[in-house]
């Protein structure tokens, strides 16, 4: 991973969301940087954590050969912010919009299961002859849907015994 200035940083994050505009990713970290280069002192009476200031490292690749980074120092950290700000902005426009219409199918099919999962199966018809593999298969679903909604109960038992610990 390259280290550079942050104009060139920028350069290069445009020329990747102009390169990544059909098809591609791009992958963007930031991080507090705390390693200046120097063992760690154990006393710090002077500064307290507060109010010391750190650069922030900004890393930027495609999940390739391009792999670049730069570190923003405090006092330059707005007038890059202003400039990245922009920068992301305009190449956002780029994004797919979100497929609401298969959202709205998967949820409901999650609600006919749902329904499905607390409707009453009723076994009927003859345990011989004519009609056999009907109640046969009636049977199979009744115990396919215990076992369903059991899972649900243990899942809801979980889910409240997180939330009480938080």
């Amino acid at each position: 991973m390259k280290l550079v200035d942050n104009d060139t940083f920028l350069s290069h994050l445009t020329t990747l969301f102009n390169d990544t505009k059909e098809k591609g990713s791009i992958w963007l970290t930031h991080k507090r940087l705390h390693y200046d280069g120097t063992d760690a002192i154990m006393d710090d009476a002077g500064t307290s954590e507060e109010s010391r200031e750190y650069p922030c490292l900004l890393r930027l690749t495609d999940g390739g050969k391009n792999k670049f980074s730069t570190k923003v120092e405090p006092g330059q950290l707005e007038k890059f912010h202003a400039a990245y700000g922009s920068l992301l902005k305009a190449s956002m426009t780029t994004l797919r919009k979100r497929d609401k219409k298969r959202e709205k199918i998967r949820s409901e099919e999650a609600a006919a299961r749902k329904k499905k999962m607390t409707e009453l199966v009723v076994v009927d018809g003859p345990k011989r002859g004519k009609g056999r593999r009907k109640r046969s298969r009636q049977i199979k679903a009744v115990i396919k849907q215990q076992e369903s909604q059991q899972k649900f109960k243990e899942r809801e038992e979980q889910r409240q015994k997180t939330q009480s610990l938080q």
